[in-house]
């Protein structure tokens, strides 16, 4: 007579129901750089203490950013594709760049990162030192790219504008409204997306808590912060996402 190892194939049953569960659940992708997903020691980012913040027995929230990345670099590594293998309908995907974009673009380690500035179709073409040409678009095209190909799956696309720094002037953050900013707001408008104004959202909560507060959520430099600040930002996106009119996404924020 052939035995049975039931315990094994209890779990196995386990597992699969489990993966089956996961899987016909709606998701929530982060997507971005190091103010969304960092190393979660000294420094963090919002994508990681924001899962707390949603119902996860009912939504899968999955962070894909990855420090150090711009909208060009995600897209060429192929970190883009991978999510965009993923999604299916009535998934969210929410977008944050801007960091890592501002350098002028070409091949040098200074600016293998840069993107062109604005929402429009200008290009610029580079060639690398293997010989391998690569096109450079605006920073407004990349994020497009993300929102139109996340509705191609189905998916939501939720637009969201950079973290502000810890720079001030005057006694106020600085923001990112005509800049970075601006460019997500203008193709979140155009193509029909949803977007939160993390910049300004946070900004505010800055410029109510004052440099000396500001400054303790950055423990090395003025773009990282630590799991506190990373927090602030978190409830900040939460906050955003509340605001804005029939986004199914608010539906899963625990009460």
């Amino acid at each position: 007579m052939k035995k049975y190892n039931y315990p094994i194939i209890g779990c196995l049953i386990l597992i699969s129901s489990f993966a089956f569960i996961t899987q016909q659940k709606p998701a929530l992708h982060t997507i971005g750089d190091s103010t969304v997903r960092n190393s979660n020691k000294e420094t963090w980012g919002w994508g990681t203490p924001i899962a707390a913040l949603f119902d996860t027995t009912k939504l899968h929230v999955e962070n894909n950013a990855m420090a150090g990345r711009s909208t060009r670099t995600f897209l060429s590594e192929g970190r883009w594709d991978k999510v965009l293998q993923t999604l299916k309908p009535g998934d969210f995907v929410t977008m944050q760049f801007g960091h890592n974009d501002g350098s002028a673009p070409d091949t040098t380690k200074a600016g293998r990162r840069g993107v062109l500035k604005g929402t429009g179709e200008e290009t610029k073409v580079l060639t690398w030192p293997d010989g391998k040409l690569e096109t450079v678009h605006t920073y407004g095209w990349y994020i497009r790219k993300f929102v139109r190909e996340t509705k191609s799956k189905g998916a939501i696309p939720i637009v969201v504008s950079m973290i502000p720094r810890n720079q001030f002037k005057d006694g106020k953050v600085l923001r990112a409204d005509q800049n970075f900013g601006k460019w997500a707001a203008d193709v979140a408008r155009e193509e029909n997306a949803f977007f939160v104004d993390l910049n300004k959202i946070t900004g505010d909560k800055y410029d109510a808590m004052g440099p000396e507060k500001v400054k303790a959520f950055f423990p090395g430099d003025h773009t990282h912060t630590n799991l506190e600040g990373a927090k602030v930002n978190a409830q900040s996106v939460i906050e955003g996402i509340e605001a804005l009119k029939d986004c199914p996404l608010k539906n899963y924020i625990k009460k």
